[in-house]
């Protein structure tokens, strides 16, 4: 074990002590949910049995230096080709974390989804006024169900995606159309960041990449 492994999970372990539980979900067919609000007592620890692709949640989050290191760290250790991490992200992440992202290289299995502002420009970008993706957000943390912020079209856009996947030999990352939105008064506020995470891992299972 490296020297960097090692400090990573001391930082790890000693945040976690102190950290009330993030927000997790089951997401399906072996993809999990990680909301950190916290960084890094929030970073979920790698399983000892076989290790889930997941989705870790940085939108909204503030990071030191500490922070933000321990966070890359995670990231290299965790994320694979057969064991993606959707990162989800947007301007309103801490410029440090933005910026080690953007900086981080291209390491296997990492995909940084979320709706390009400012000076942040995800891996794949997806569509969503500020104020509607803030409120899919906390609407999650107020106990709306999954179905109820995924749910726009979920088949169309999961099959369109498959065939940019399949025709793009599954590299990550990948940049993904958001495609078309449903009518506003039909369908409530999607969350489509996320979203896009479990199209982009539902077409990876159909391809039999993990």
């Amino acid at each position: 074990m490296t020297r960097r492994h090692v400090f990573f999970l001391t930082a790890l372990s000693t945040a976690t002590i102190a950290s009330a539980a993030p927000l997790e979900r089951d997401l399906g067919q072996g993809l999990t949910y990680v909301r950190a609000k916290q960084l890094p007592a929030d970073l979920p620890t790698k399983p000892a049995g076989k290790v889930p692709p997941c989705v870790i949640d940085v939108r909204y989050v503030e990071a030191d230096a500490v922070a933000v290191t321990t966070f890359t760290a995670w990231l290299r250790f965790r994320a694979t080709a057969r064991t993606p991490v959707f990162v989800l992200a947007n301007s309103a992440t801490s410029a440090a974390l933005l910026e080690a992202l953007a900086n981080r290289g291209g390491g296997e299995g990492a995909v940084v989804i979320g709706v390009p502002g400012g000076r942040f420009r995800p891996d794949s970008a997806v569509k969503s006024e500020a104020e509607d993706e803030r409120k899919a957000y906390d609407a999650l943390e107020n106990g709306a169900s999954l179905e109820a912020i995924l749910a726009d079209y979920p088949d169309k856009a999961r099959n369109d995606e498959a065939s940019l996947v399949r025709d793009r030999g599954a590299d990550l990352p990948v940049e993904l159309p958001s495609g078309k939105s449903a009518p506003r008064r039909n369908y409530p506020t999607i969350d489509a960041a996320l979203q896009r995470a479990v199209h982009l891992h539902r077409a990876l299972v159909a391809l039999k990449k993990l």
